[in-house]
């Protein structure tokens, strides 16, 4: 028998009115994936933004709103959650560096001298293949299908063709970087939901507006579903000037991560990024994402 499904719908907050210094970034459509030319095409739209900027947009990527859409509803029912029954999740090893399950706020200390600490809580999902066992949640365990489903889809929909268009830009194998990442194959892959719980005006203030320094990411390319509480900056590799990422609709924003600068021999750019405090027409609600990172 089924379990019920609980999940419900999902609202989005309305985006910022403000009118911010955004990002120009390259979208790629995969439908025109499909096609040689279109591959040809795409390819040479993915190594100019790679190069350039390290994050682009992707869209008709063949995943439904639908879906994404109840992985958000997934995702803010399970940080509804008391935290008592969260703090079941977390992984025994954390601080040795292990990160599937929960990983709580409060980990950081981000202003010393009113001991204000970080608000970022997370939820980390290994691959479905077995290397990686964990105790879920109970409205995590009884959705674990729909979310492996979705976590596979990913990869078959959105980083085989991302991958495969690399190779094509690289004058390599087509399949050279898919044989790498292939879903079955053990590696530290996840799917994660995670949640920025809102400061006040004063808080903000006290720690000069920033929730996440800059850093980059392992890995190979990280995929970020559209979600409106504008916070994600990148700076840019030539100007260094900070840049806000615009939510898109209907898009994946996609960053390049450290291994594949590492196997390009840095000329594609794992570009340094942060999250700060939303602008003041949105700091007043919480910021629930939904990330895929690929290694």
């Amino acid at each position: 028998m089924s379990a019920p499904d609980r999940l419900g719908s999902y609202t989005y907050v309305e985006e910022t009115k403000e009118e911010l210094p955004w990002a120009d970034l390259v979208t790629l459509d995969l439908a025109k994936f499909s096609t040689p030319e279109g591959r040809k095409e795409l390819a040479s739209f993915l190594i100019k933004a790679l190069r350039e900027k390290g994050f682009f947009y992707v869209k008709n990527f063949n995943i439904s709103q639908e879906a994404v859409n109840r992985q958000f509803a997934l995702g803010r029912q399970f940080y509804e959650l008391p935290l008592e029954e969260k703090l079941k999740y977390v992984p025994e090893g954390l601080d040795q560096g292990q990160f599937n399950g929960y990983v709580p706020a409060g980990r950081r200390v981000y202003n010393p001298e009113t001991g204000l600490r970080d608000r970022v809580e997370i939820y980390n999902m290994p691959k479905f293949n077995g290397d990686f066992k964990h105790n879920h949640p109970k409205i995590i365990q009884d959705n674990l299908p729909e979310i492996e489903a979705f976590a596979r889809s990913l990869h078959s929909e959105v980083l085989d063709p991302l991958h495969t268009l690399l190779a094509i830009a690289l004058e390599l194998p087509e399949d050279y970087f898919t044989n790498i990442h292939k879903y079955d194959v053990k590696s530290e892959d996840h799917l994660r939901y995670m949640k920025y719980s809102k400061y006040t005006p004063e808080e903000n203030a006290s720690i000069g507006n920033l929730w996440v320094r800059g850093h980059t990411d392992l890995g190979s390319f990280t995929l970020l579903f559209r979600q409106p509480v504008a916070a994600l900056q990148i700076r840019d590799p030539i100007t260094q000037e900070w840049w806000w990422v615009k939510p898109q609709d209907a898009t994946l924003t996609v960053n390049a991560c450290d291994m594949l600068s590492f196997l390009t021999a840095g000329y594609v750019k794992s570009t340094i990024h942060r999250v700060v405090a939303p602008p003041k027409d949105q700091q007043h609600v919480d910021r629930l994402g939904l990330l895929y990172f690929s290694r």
